[in-house]
């Protein structure tokens, strides 16, 4: 006769039975699932008084340290290993969105197309942190880069409808004179058709607007110009109840190398002299003043202090938070 103590001491039986063939299976022979191996979205959200700040990340690309840094080749390798980095680094390539409450203004946009798979992501980001291209009322451009630039345009159509794009002068007549195209080495033309693809759009719809050294393209965004990478390169400065914050373009490649060496140029600068020059006078300033620091190849969200150290100067990553 089958009893209430038979059943369950049957039951505990198959459990324990169970239990030791799961144990004593191979692991991975239960199904399990899938490893993703996406990101979550790419965006990160702070407050500067009044105004939000959200950096948008285009991705990482990988970068080869010791081909592309100009100077202090034998100090590279010891400089990555010291911050656990191997050469090539993943660089992260970042832009910023300020939502100033009467303007939305995007600083730099990305690489668009321009590049491969890892990039190319502001825009879906953009719209992964709540907003639309549609939304945008200004760009400003640190400097006419592709990948600052190239996300102005999908193909050939306009992605910002509604934005006017602001460039230094000095940037606009270097990048888009076919005579210094046409003169240009040929590992850098691209650099020309580049600038040019994404800017004729919105200078042929009169939304393409030029501005002059330490000027305000937009109210409250004051630019600051730190000349060498490009001839226009400009730092852009935004302030609110007393905060500040200096987005400041390629001032840094990373955030290793050139803080420890900043006379340690890259082969993209088309004056290296002024851009170290350059450099020295961003980090100073930084130094003194204390502000937030908005960099575009600093890794993502690229935001920080600059400070000084034994080693000349110093990263410090702006602290995580999930208070708005």
């Amino acid at each position: 006769m089958t009893t209430r103590r038979s059943v369950l001491k049957g039951t505990l039986s198959f459990m324990l039975a169970a239990t030791a063939m799961t144990t004593l299976a191979p692991f991975g022979a239960a199904a399990k699932a899938p490893q993703v191996k996406t990101q979550a979205p790419g965006f990160y959200r702070m407050m500067l008084g009044d105004f939000e700040i959200t950096a948008l990340s285009d991705g990482t690309v990988k970068f080869p340290a010791e081909a592309l840094y100009v100077g202090a080749q034998d100090q590279i390798a010891a400089l990555l290993t010291k911050a656990f980095l191997a050469s090539p680094v993943e660089m992260s390539v970042n832009a910023f969105l300020i939502n100033a409450n009467e303007r939305l203004v995007l600083i730099d946009v990305g690489t668009g197309g321009f590049f491969g798979p890892t990039l190319g992501k502001v825009v879906p980001n953009l719209i992964a942190a709540g907003y639309q291209p549609e939304q945008v009322d200004d760009i400003i451009l640190t400097h006419a880069h592709v990948d600052h630039l190239g996300g102005l345009v999908a193909g050939e159509k306009i992605v910002f409808p509604n934005a006017a794009v602001h460039l230094n002068k000095r940037d606009a007549d270097f990048w888009l004179s076919p005579a210094n195209r046409d003169a240009a080495p040929a590992a850098k033309k691209d650099f020309f058709a580049a600038a040019v693809k994404a800017l004729a759009p919105y200078r042929e719809a009169g939304k393409l607007n030029v501005f002059v050294d330490g000027a305000e393209p937009v109210p409250g965004f004051k630019t600051t110009l730190r000349a060498g990478h490009t001839p226009g390169h400009s730092a852009v400065a935004v302030e609110s109840k007393g905060q500040k914050m200096v987005f400041w373009g390629d001032i840094t490649h990373g955030d290793v190398v050139q803080f420890d060496e900043p006379d340690v140029t890259i082969g993209f600068d088309e004056d290296a002299g002024a851009a170290a020059s350059a450099r020295d006078a961003a980090f100073a300033e930084a130094v003194q003043q204390g502000y937030l620091v908005a960099g575009a190849h600093t890794r993502f969200p690229g935001i920080g202090h600059v400070r000084t150290d034994s080693d000349n100067f110093d990263w410090v990553p702006v602290n995580y938070s999930t208070a708005l």
